[in-house]
């Protein structure tokens, strides 16, 4: 499912103020209140229909006179009653106009009980279409009572009818009821054919028992025969009256036997008939049953769910939570750019002379005025070398007595050389203008980010999720942290906390702090973490594994959904395609923010940099993106390992080119003017962008405006991550011990700092004995694990409390 897109707030430029515009919001109690309005105006419906029938006649000369209290009606629902029934009985649809009542009924109950909107449409586009075909109906076949057809059953009757006839007509209106009844009952040739093969089984089942009933009553009826036929026969009958009674029956003196063939070897009947009569009756117990066809479903379990309950909706839990309003933020400049016309016709001219003193002439320039920055475009004569130009910067910025010009030669997708120039009065990019903007508020992105304005005043708006990580850096003071600030801004501005978390690490402690108070709306941290803002560098590499587990996490459920990527697994889930018994939940964005990624480098190294490069490399598919900013960008912090996975870079003011090759691969940084002038990347072209401004307490007033609202019972907790142990914990036995270990601990004591160099210069050791040294210290508990770069820590404050410890181990 498409997702469906939220936007904040826009501000009414005009005359009406933010804040009213969400003033007035459907409730539970507005739906309430409609619901019983609906029931009751259907109550009214019916009693104004019914009495129509009973008083129509009387009441038809006061319809037209609903003003005039003297007019006396009849009608149960008095003179609006009268008016509604004549309205929709007589000149509309006739009898069938009590589908009206069934549908305000049907429309009340569901807003009372609050059930799903999607089949109460259904309800009213087939009620209204069997409306219009019962009318004609009516209108076909009583054509002297209009009553019963109305108006429009009439005319629509004779309409067709002057088309395609009586016959005609009433095909159609036969094949319409027969879509009616086809649609609603859901009725297929299968079902067909399966109400057919059910019925013709039945009949045969019918039939074999008819027939083996037949046959038991004959085989019945043939043992009664034999029976009575024995007892009439005598034992020794008399000779027959024909014959002479002196005549010599021959059979009679015929021996008994006669020959051995005659004797019969099979078995007498009376033997098998006890056992056949037996076989009969288990015969008539053997009952075969057969088992019903299984329905077929027309639709799938999951579509039936959403039907039924419409698509899941993960901002439920805070359903009542308003996005923060533009007026919270502040309004710096409300002029715009201001054009000193004196200054642009100044600086084109000593372009051109500067250009003209180095024999470079120019067919054609143009200035394009920018916030903080101006844009010459230039056109260079035939046969002019545009590396020559390029050469010429330090001299043109002379004679501009500029802080510093950019020359781009040339301009990507256009056959021109810029030159940007500083304006003499730079103006602020204000974030309430850029929160603002159309572009902004209209954009149709996953997590858009608004920077700020481009050199041509147009808002420069991004998507994180197509970066999908981004990598800033620039000098101390140049407006990193501000940036930070309006990307997290932006965010909360468009997203719901439902849809995105953030992981925010700030070593600094100052910067990111004012966002504690949406801990419980917004943020992410690890269980049993006091601070969802990590402040504490040892803390980091926990929550860059956590991080990391949660990945696999979320690729092992990617992986059983058969999807790709977040975007497809949430829509799977919202449609109900995927059961949260089996482990699924909706997946909101992850957002890692660094404030100093050098600081980290320098404490914890590669415990930092690997998983963060992992998770560079692999999570942007499941949702977690990375937003990492430096003020030293050299090569020992932004390592190839970073700078491969990280194609989206915002560069600040640097000192240096070769800083300005580190973060961009080009020169360029070096030339910006600082005070949020930043140059973008994303692998591509580079765009020169004047950062939007927020100040601190405008961050303040958003945090405080989110913070007090409903929230989750919890910051959104991040899988627990149980490493190994960074230390090795021998247990060593006190006989084991390295002869010089007592030396190594009163060495470690006194220099409180726990290491293996520290051993190796004291004790003239190598370093495999000092690091068996290291690990015995460690085991006995006189030297803390190992912590990175950092030497162990000490748990034995001096040689009084070591001797302490070894009289004690003796004693034990």
């Amino acid at each position: 499912m498409a997702q469906k897109k939220r936007s904040a707030p826009l501000e009414n430029k005009k005359n009406s103020k933010p804040k009213e515009a969400n003033q007035w919001q459907f409730t539970k109690q507005h739906q309430f209140i409609l619901g019983c309005l609906f029931v009751l105006f259907a109550v009214v419906l019916l009693a104004a229909f019914i009495s129509f029938y009973i008083y129509g006649h009387e009441d038809q000369s006061a319809v037209n006179t609903l003003t005039d209290r003297s007019e006396t009606v009849y009608n149960w629902s008095g003179k609006v009653g009268a008016f509604l029934a004549d309205l929709l009985v007589y000149q509309g649809f006739g009898l069938a106009s009590f589908i009206f009542v069934r549908l305000f009924l049907l429309s009340g109950i569901y807003l009372l009980v609050d059930l799903s909107i999607k089949k109460l449409k259904s309800i009213w586009f087939w009620d209204l279409f069997v409306l219009l075909i019962v009318s004609i109906l009516f209108g076909f076949f009583a054509t002297s009572l209009p009553e019963l057809g109305g108006v429009v059953g009439y005319e629509m009757n004779l309409f067709l009818q002057d088309y395609i006839g009586k016959t005609g007509t009433l095909l159609l209106l036969l094949f319409g009821l027969l879509i009616y009844v086809i649609f609603k009952m859901k009725i297929t040739p299968e079902k067909i054919q399966a109400f057919f093969e059910n019925t013709k089984k039945e009949i045969q089942t019918d039939l074999n028992a008819n027939t083996t009933a037949t046959a038991k009553e004959n085989a019945y009826n043939l043992e009664e025969f034999a029976t009575s036929e024995a007892e009439e026969l005598p034992e020794n009958p008399a000779p027959s009256p024909t014959k002479a009674q002196f005549e010599i029956n021959k059979d009679a003196l015929k021996p008994t036997i006669s020959s051995s063939s005659e004797i019969n070897l099979s078995a007498t009947t009376k033997p098998i008939a006890a056992p056949y009569k037996e076989t009969e009756e288990k015969q008539d117990d053997f009952v075969i049953e057969t088992a019903a066809e299984e329905v077929i479903m027309e639709e799938n379990l999951a579509s039936r769910l959403v039907s039924d309950f419409g698509l899941f909706d993960p901002t439920l839990d805070l359903s009542n939570y308003k996005y923060p309003t533009i007026d919270l933020l502040k309004e710096y400049s409300t002029g715009g750019i201001t054009i000193n016309q004196a200054e642009l016709e100044e600086n084109k001219n000593k372009i051109v002379d500067t250009l003209r003193n180095y024999k470079i002439e120019i067919a054609q320039i143009k200035a394009t005025v920018g916030p903080s920055v101006t844009l010459y475009e230039i056109v260079p004569e035939a046969g002019i070398r545009i590396s020559k130009i390029k050469n010429l910067e330090d001299d043109i910025a002379l004679s501009l007595s500029a802080l510093g010009i950019r020359i781009i030669a040339p301009i990507p997708g256009k056959g021109t050389i810029g030159i940007e120039v500083p304006n003499k009065n730079p103006t602020m990019v204000s974030m309430k203008s850029v929160i603002g903007s159309a572009k902004f508020q209209e954009a149709e992105m996953e997590l858009p980010i608004a920077l700020g304005k481009t050199i041509s005043n147009e808002t420069f708006v991004v998507d994180l999720a197509k970066m999908p990580h981004l990598l800033m850096a620039g000098a101390t003071g140049q407006g990193k942290s501000v940036g930070l600030n309006a990307v997290l801004t932006s965010l909360l501005y468009k997203k719901h906390p439902a849809e995105v978390k953030f992981v925010l690490v700030d070593p600094k402690k100052v910067e990111l702090t004012l966002f504690n108070k949406i801990e419980r709306h917004y943020l992410a941290k690890l269980p049993d973490t006091e601070d969802a803002i990590i402040t504490d560098n040892a803390k980091v590499v926990n929550t860059l594994n956590s991080l990391c587990v949660e990945m696999d996490n979320r690729y092992s459920l990617l992986k059983d959904a058969m999807v790709r990527n977040i975007k497809e697994y949430n829509d799977k889930f919202k449609a109900r395609k995927l059961n949260p018994e089996n482990g699924h939940r909706f997946l909101p964005y992850i957002i890692l923010v660094v404030d100093e990624f050098a600081d980290l480098i320098m404490t914890a190294g590669k415990e930092v940099e690997i998983p963060i490069a992992r998770l560079a490399q692999l999570a942007r598919a499941i949702g977690i993106h990375l937003i990492i900013a430096t003020q030293r960008p050299s090569v020992n912090v932004i390592t190839g390992l970073i700078k491969a996975n990280f194609p989206a870079r915002i560069a600040f003011r640097v000192t240096s080119k070769i800083d300005s090759r580190t973060i961009l691969d080009t020169q360029g940084a070096d030339q910006l003017i600082g005070r949020g002038d930043l140059l973008y990347t994303n692998g591509n072209d580079v765009v020169r962008v004047q950062c939007a401004f927020i100040d601190t307490p405008e961050v303040e007033k958003i945090t405080d405006f989110i913070g007090s609202q409903k929230a989750y019972a919890t910051a959104y907790l991040l899988p627990e991550f149980v490493g190994e142990e960074s230390g090795i914990n021998l247990d060593v036995a006190i006989s084991e011990r390295d002869t010089l270990f007592r030396e190594a601990a009163e060495v470690i004591v006194n220099a409180q700092q726990g290491s293996a160099s520290l051993l190796q210069r004291k004790l003239k050791l190598g370093y495999n004995r000092a690091g068996r040294l290291i690990d015995q210290l460690e085991a006995a508990g006189i030297v803390g694990p190992f912590e990175g770069s950092k030497a162990r820590s000490v748990n034995i404050l001096d040689l009084s409390a070591l001797d302490q410890f070894f009289n004690n181990e003796q004693n034990n």
